[in-house]
């Protein structure tokens, strides 16, 4: 059973056989998926399947298959060869996956398998995705993860179908991204001296040293992996909160230029927030010029949750700019920040997302501009679509991967409050609303240090949502039977997760 499961899949008797002559081939414009079929069976089965024009297997372009958008695919498997076809190169990249889960597990493992036989069941496979939206948020800020793991992770997102890697890159415990205009970002703002234990206000701390960037080389090569895959990264510059690391940078980006603030070592939200005067526009345009460059991607998220006006009504710095704009007060300098940062964005071409902590766009009386992204998390997402925002949901109850998976008292510990369980991702509330793009998980770090914490707090709920939101019909119980299945693939790849079994 294919995960997430195929909008059509009839099975009939016989079977393909790769062996050593079967070779691959494309049409114009479909090589990639073809090179990307190659790199995934290679390692376990061993056969070179090069390019031919006499290849079985068939992958092709095909403007005629308008019914399935541009990430449908249709795959044909006959005992003499395999047809896939797709609109578009995505489709045949989720079609590539779909060939690679129907194929013996053993082909999912990193080392070669000698003595399976590498068949394909006969069938025939329509397939395309209900929401265009599918994704998962990894925070790096809060604790570095290496870009070898991020790559793993893209396979597995890939694997799923899932076609968005939102890599939250600044916080207030740690800046990951190289600008050359201010190497301190991740010289100074790239290491804490400590780390709090357990939960926000916790008295506890390591005493250990954290921290660790990404150069540039490394991000440009993870994003055209990530595309090679079919997977997009959109980059996330939390601003103007979460900038306590950018604050222990360059002080004079706050609000009291004259105060020297540590990378913060604590959970929770800081009260310090970029200050609203022209230089700290100056330095947000300077980042994000290179991160456009780096990021070739349509959205950047620039974070905008969370944002304490103490210092801000504090500030006559501030208070002279709300005067100026004619802003109702402090509070809304959050708004009006974000609006000129997002303008920024667009006038270059791409697409801001910023987060809704209210349910509501324009809560503070600052509108955005109408085609910003909003993604709101808390329960209600009555705000952003009745106002006119693209909107990918992210409701806390049912997508942060960082609260425990179950109440088992032999269950990791994880962000207090709540318990978010497979259930709860896969029967998510997708108003029938055009303004809803998809969904995403969000995985914070405060309690994932490692790459293997990670993986146990994204799978198997990462499953969840990518079924629930690819699949015409989502069904729990014929979710369960395939991730019956579905468990072997996830062991063959080596992935930390818990028991696998879906329960209510």
């Amino acid at each position: 059973m294919i995960l997430p499961r195929p909008t059509r899949l009839r099975q009939r008797a016989g079977q393909f056989l790769f062996g050593p002559a079967t070779a691959l081939r494309a049409t114009r414009g479909a090589e990639p998926a073809a090179r990307l079929l190659r790199r995934y069976l290679r390692p376990a089965t061993g056969l070179p399947l090069p390019l031919a024009a006499d290849g079985t297997v068939l992958l092709a372009l095909d403007e005629q298959l308008v019914g399935l958008g541009d990430e449908g695919y249709a795959l044909t498997v006959s005992e003499q060869a395999v047809v896939l076809r797709a609109r578009r190169l995505a489709g045949l990249r989720h079609g590539v996956q779909t060939i690679r889960q129907l194929l013996p597990v053993e082909v999912l493992g990193e080392t070669a398998a000698p003595g399976v036989r590498w068949t394909l069941p006969c069938v025939d496979v329509t397939d395309m995705p209900r929401l265009p939206w599918r994704g998962a948020m990894l925070d790096v800020a809060r604790h570095f993860q290496p870009v070898r793991f991020l790559r793993r992770f893209v396979d597995l997102l890939a694997l799923h179908k899932l076609t968005v890697l939102h890599l939250h890159l600044t916080d207030d415990q740690g800046w990951r991204m190289p600008v050359a205009a201010y190497p301190a970002l991740t010289e100074v703002g790239g290491l804490r001296s400590s780390t709090q234990l357990g939960p926000a206000g916790s008295d506890r701390f390591d005493g250990v040293p954290h921290g660790g960037a990404y150069t540039t080389a490394e991000l440009r090569g993870l994003v055209d992996y990530a595309a090679e895959c079919g997977v997009r990264i959109m980059p996330e510059i939390d601003m103007p909160g979460h900038a306590r690391a950018a604050l222990a940078a360059y002080p004079w980006l706050g609000n009291r230029p004259e105060r020297r603030l540590p990378v913060w070592t604590e959970w929770g939200i800081s009260d310090a927030v970029l200050g609203v005067h022209d230089r700290v526009l100056d330095f947000v345009r300077t980042v994000l010029g290179e991160v456009m460059d780096v990021f070739p991607g349509e959205h950047v998220h620039i974070g905008g949750d969370e944002v304490p006006v103490t210092e801000w009504a504090a500030s006559q710095e501030a208070l002279a700019r709300v005067a100026e704009e004619g802003l109702a007060g402090p509070h809304a300098l959050r708004g009006w920040f974000l609006g000129r940062v997002g303008g920024f964005l667009l006038a270059h071409g791409r697409t801001p997302v910023c987060w809704d902590d209210s349910g509501d766009g324009a809560r503070d009386g600052s509108p955005l501009d109408p085609r910003t992204v909003v993604m709101p998390w808390q329960d209600t997402v009555d705000g952003p679509p009745r106002r006119g925002h693209p909107v990918v949901l992210a409701p806390y109850r049912a997508t942060y991967l960082d609260y425990p998976q179950s109440t088992d008292p032999d269950e990791r510990a994880g962000q207090p409050g709540a318990v978010v369980t497979m259930s709860d991702v896969y029967h998510q509330q997708i108003p029938e609303d055009p303004a809803v793009l998809g969904s995403q998980c969000q995985l914070w770090t405060e309690q994932a240090p490692r790459p293997q914490d990670v993986e146990y707090l994204a799978f198997p709920r990462l499953c969840a949502l990518a079924d629930a939101l690819w699949s015409a019909k989502p069904e729990w119980a014929a979710f369960g039977a395939a991730m019956a299945v579905h468990e072997r693939r996830l062991a063959a790849m080596s992935v930390a997760c818990r028991s696998l079994t879906a329960t209510p």
